[in-house]
């Protein structure tokens, strides 16, 4: 069945484009997690480009410390409000604030996220929840807090940090996997579903990028391989949100190479492969 566009349907679609974020300078941003790592690094790089931020994370001293020195670089507005994104209630305080002191929020910055390392028998139910939770409900509840309000204005983004993770089970890594897998395909939909709306929808997929998380989920540096800096993978990421036509990137030559081997390999090849990456020396619980 052939669809035909109309001639208004095409000018409203070219205009909603001609909006789109062009640049980082004097917009309002929302980073989660921004106490460390990539939303830290992310902080950090869009203040250098002249935007505004708003920065959420647990850790409020952490947080305090990063916006009175972005302050003082970069001459930029920042916002802290620390907030426990695992709880449902909290992220719509963090909204209702955020609106109650007449802010804007320009872009939406998902970045926080944990994981934990080992086989999945020997993580508790509390361990497991809290990933779930904080990786995929926060995230996707975030987003449907923000986003309506830039489809209204007809410009705006969300940049979600996802993982080359979310390409492949990854044994030992089980449910982590299986979070930025949702993270990736929830920001292809949403990319497809915002187009010429004037919001700009991203997924980043980081490989390893040497930050406290890894230490905090519990995976040897040795297992690490072609490792980033953090704050070239926020770079990449921002540059590619602006530029890129494409619904997501991944970061690192080696690590396209990797993910588009495994699109021709045999998938049980790719789970022996990642599972002899990630073996874990821990039995699993029974």
């Amino acid at each position: 069945m052939t669809v035909q566009v109309t001639t208004k349907e095409k000018k409203v679609k070219t205009w909603a484009s001609s909006r789109m974020m062009r640049s980082l300078q004097g917009i309002t941003a929302l980073v989660t997690g921004a106490s460390s790592g990539i939303g830290k690094a992310m902080a950090r790089e869009l203040a250098s480009h002249g935007a505004h931020l708003i920065l959420v994370s647990r850790n409020a001293q952490r947080l305090e410390q990063e916006a009175e020195d972005l302050r003082i670089r970069f001459g930029v507005a920042t916002h802290v409000f620390p907030a426990d994104l695992n709880r449902p209630e909290k992220r719509q305080e963090l909204f209702d604030r955020i609106l109650a002191q007449g802010f804007t929020v320009d872009l939406l910055v998902n970045n926080a996220g944990l994981a934990h390392y080992g086989p999945f028998v020997g993580s508790s139910l509390e361990e497991t929840d809290e990933m779930l939770t904080l990786n995929v409900q926060a995230l996707t509840h975030l987003t449907r807090l923000f986003l309506p309000g830039m489809i209204e204005r007809k410009k705006g983004g969300v940049l979600n940090v996802a993982s080359t993770a979310g390409f492949q089970p990854i044994p030992n890594l089980s449910v982590y996997a299986a979070t930025k897998a949702f993270v990736l395909n929830f920001s292809e939909a949403l990319w497809e579903e915002c187009r010429g709306s004037g919001v700009r929808i991203f997924c980043l997929c980081p490989g390893n990028t040497l930050t406290r998380f890894h230490q905090a989920a519990g995976i040897d540096r040795q297992r690490m391989f072609f490792s980033a800096s953090a704050a070239d993978v926020a770079r990449f990421g921002l540059k590619k949100f602006l530029h890129s036509g494409r619904p997501s990137g991944i970061y690192g030559f080696w690590n396209k190479l990797m993910i588009y081997a495994e699109r021709l390999s045999p998938r049980r090849l790719t789970v022996f492969v990642t599972g002899l990456m990630y073996r874990s020396g821990k039995k699993p619980a029974v």
